[in-house]
C-alpha cells in the first residue's frame, strides 16, 4: 500500500487541519507535502462539505449547508521539478472509502442555496443516504434500485498562476454583473467568509482570501469537473501553472451519472486516492494543451442494456432555442423522470437516480438547426423490475410511502 501523505481526522473540523486542507485556489498557498516524479502515495479526503451532512432522515442539513465553506480539498501536493508550462501526469491507482465513514449522501439543494439542474421543478431541499456493499450501493430512501459504483474524485487540479487567477476573477465578476441579483447567482465570487487558505497564516492568509477563487466550477486547471470515468486506472495530464504544480483534490464520489444533475447529485463520500505522478517537461506547448486531458479507466460497471431518452432544444414551456444542448439535456432528464414516475417513484426519487446511477449523457446531434438533440442513457439493470415499455403498461410498485428525506 502506498504511504499515506495526508490523513484526515473526523474528530477535528477542517479548519483545525488547515496545514493539509484548503477550500480556495490561490498560488500563494504553500505546498502541504512534496513528492518526486515517479512516486506513489495516498491522499485522504473529507467529503466536500467537511462533515456538514449527517446519515439521518432529515434534509435540514442539506437545506442549511454553508456553501461558503466548500469544497474542502486535500493538498496541495508539490512535485519536485515541476515548472509552469509542464504537464503533470497523474495516474489514479486506486480510489476507496475510509473505515470511519462507510456511507454516502445525495442532496437536492434548495433554490436559495445553489439549486440544481432542474431547480425550477425541484426547488426544495431533499436528501438520500446510501449504504455501501463492496462495489454496490443501495439507499433506504429509493427502493428497488441497486448498482455498482465507479468511484472517482469529483475535483482535482493544480494551482493557478497569479495571472490565471486574475483572469478567472475578471471574467466571472463581469458575468455576475450582468444579473447581480439572480438566485442562484451566475458565479461564486471570492468570499473571505470561511476561507481556509492552507498553510498561509495571518495577514498573508487574509490577503489571499480576498482573491482566492472558489472551488465550485471547473476551469483551465481542472478543478470541479465531475467526470465519472476519472476512476482507478485513469491517467490525467494537467497543465502546470506554478512552481511545483500544487495538485489538490477532494469531492470524492462513490457513483455519479453524467452531469451530476442535482448539484450535490453524486453519492458524496469521504475517501482516499492512491496516485502516481510524473512530468512532461514543456508539455503544454508541445501538445497545445490549455485544459487537462485524460484517459478513462479500464474498469467500470458493465451495463449493456439501456433505455435512451431524447431531449431537444425546446424547453418545457414550448420555447424554441437554437442548437442549445443545455436545454436539450434538461429535457431528456425531465422525460426520463416522467417515465420513472409511472412506476411509482416520486419526481425527487427519479431525479436522484439520474444523478447518482452510472447514467450516460450524450450530445447526439448538434448541427441540425434549430434543434440540438441530447440523450440520457438509463441502464435498465440497476432496477429489480422490468422498466421497458410493454403493451400491458407500467406496473406501479409499492414504494411503502418511502421518499427522499425532507427538511422540517
Amino acid at each position: 500500500m502506498p504511504k499515506t501523505l495526508i490523513k484526515v481526522d473526523f474528530s477535528k473540523t477542517p479548519e483545525k487541519q488547515s496545514e493539509v486542507i484548503h477550500n480556495r485556489w490561490h498560488p500563494d498557498i504553500p505546498m502541504a507535502v512534496m513528492v518526486k516524479p515517479g512516486e506513489e502515495f495516498r491522499i485522504e479526503c473529507l467529503d466536500w462539505t467537511g462533515g456538514q451532512i449527517a446519515n439521518n432522515d432529515s434534509a435540514n442539513d442539506v437545506r442549511d449547508v454553508d456553501l461558503t465553506q466548500v469544497h474542502y480539498l486535500s493538498g496541495p501536493v508539490g512535485v519536485e521539478g515541476a515548472k509552469p508550462g509542464d504537464l503533470l501526469v497523474v495516474d489514479i491507482l486506486d480510489v476507496g472509502t475510509l473505515a470511519e465513514s462507510e456511507w454516502g449522501f445525495t442532496g437536492l439543494f434548495a433554490r436559495e442555496n445553489g439549486g440544481g439542474f432542474l431547480v425550477d421543478h425541484y426547488p426544495e431541499a431533499r436528501k438520500a443516504c446510501w449504504d455501501f456493499h463492496g462495489i454496490y450501493t443501495t439507499s433506504r430512501q429509493i427502493p428497488h434500485v441497486k448498482f455498482a459504483g465507479i468511484m472517482h474524485p469529483g475535483l482535482i487540479g493544480c494551482m493557478p498562476s497569479k495571472e490565471l487567477l486574475a483572469e478567472w476573477n475578471k471574467r466571472e465578476t463581469a458575468l455576475v454583473a450582468t444579473d447581480p441579483d439572480r438566485v442562484p447567482p451566475l458565479a461564486t465570487l471570492p468570499n473571505v467568509k470561511s476561507a481556509v487558505m492552507g498553510g498561509l497564516r495571518g495577514t498573508a492568509a487574509e490577503t489571499a482570501a480576498k482573491t482566492g477563487a472558489r472551488t465550485v466550477p471547473p476551469r483551465e486547471h481542472g478543478g470541479n469537473c465531475d467526470i465519472k470515468n476519472l476512476s482507478r486506472g485513469s491517467r490525467v495530464y494537467f497543465p502546470v501553472y506554478v512552481k511545483n504544480a500544487g495538485l489538490s483534490m477532494g469531492d470524492i464520489h462513490f457513483s455519479q451519472g453524467d452531469g451530476e444533475i442535482t448539484f450535490c447529485g453524486a453519492i458524496e463520500m469521504a475517501g482516499y486516492l492512491d496516485l502516481r505522478v510524473d512530468l512532461i517537461k514543456g508539455g503544454m506547448e508541445k501538445y497545445g494543451i490549455k485544459n487537462p486531458i485524460f484517459q478513462p479507466s479500464p474498469m467500470e460497471p458493465r451495463y449493456t442494456d439501456y433505455l435512451i431518452f431524447e431531449g431537444i432544444s425546446v424547453d418545457e414551456k414550448g420555447k424554441q432555442f437554437y442548437l442549445d444542448p443545455h436545454v436539450a439535456y434538461r429535457m431528456a432528464c425531465l422525460n426520463a423522470i416522467e417515465y420513472l414516475k409511472k412506476f411509482g417513484y416520486t419526481g425527487e426519487q427519479a431525479y436522484a437516480i439520474l444523478g447518482t446511477a452510472p447514467v450516460e449523457g450524450h450530445i447526439s446531434g448538434i448541427v441540425d438547426i434549430p434543434n440540438a438533440c441530447a440523450t440520457l442513457w438509463l441502464p435498465t439493470g440497476i432496477f429489480d423490475f422490468d422498466i421497458k415499455p410493454t403493451a400491458a403498461g407500467p406496473v406501479k410498485l409499492n414504494m411503502k410511502g418511502v421518499d427522499l428525506a425532507k427538511a422540517s
